[in-house]
């Protein structure tokens, strides 16, 4: 503090709102703690402390005896039920994820599902990850890296007319060509 009594701050602390703001030195710690800034949670903390009137519950006797009966019966039937089909459901979206992307092991991924349900579900994250990814070299072995799935695949229809003479023709052509095929085969060999 200067004689005239202002007060200037310490240019080694950093220069904050909170220095600046003052028109006096620094509070203590006996001053801070004088404050009533405190006061609204102590207060909070002593009316939590303060025993309150305690009530069981709303209805009494039969009535009570009957709500306890309903609400055992959801828990021991309702809820065992409901878990289990929404565990049966979420085992089987890797399988539907596969068919939905027509991947080419579904059927793979749809028997890592079941085998996840047996064994509690430790399986699922691996079906999950697996319909999600393409198998590597796939396309190169089979041609495609996708397959239809589900309810879409029909036997081929019959051959119209034109494609059973189409199909003859073709195959006079194979014929044709194998006993060409034949004779120079068998010219070659009488060279020889």
């Amino acid at each position: 503090m200067k004689p005239d009594g202002t007060w200037k701050p310490n240019l080694h602390l950093p220069m904050t709102t909170t220095y600046l703001n003052r028109s006096g030195p620094p509070h203590s710690t006996r001053a801070r703690f004088s404050s009533p800034h405190w006061a609204p949670g102590a207060l909070l903390i002593l009316l939590m402390c303060l025993p309150t009137l305690a009530q069981a519950a709303e209805h009494e006797g039969e009535k009570l005896d009957k709500i306890a009966d309903v609400l055992t019966w959801i828990v021991l039937v309702l809820v065992p039920i409901i878990g289990v089909v929404v565990f049966l459901a979420i085992h089987i979206i890797p399988e539907k994820i596969a068919e939905k992307k027509q991947h080419p092991q579904a059927g793979a991924i749809q028997c890592l599902c079941l085998l996840s349900l047996v064994f509690g579900g430790v399986l699922w994250p691996l079906a999950w990850l697996w319909a999600f990814t393409k198998p590597m070299f796939y396309k190169l072995a089979y041609g495609t890296d996708k397959v239809a799935h589900g309810h879409d695949e029909t036997a081929q229809p019959p051959p119209d007319k034109d494609e059973a003479e189409e199909l003859q023709r073709l195959r006079g052509r194979v014929t044709e060509l194998e006993t060409k095929l034949a004779g120079k085969s068998a010219a070659a060999e009488g060279k020889a």
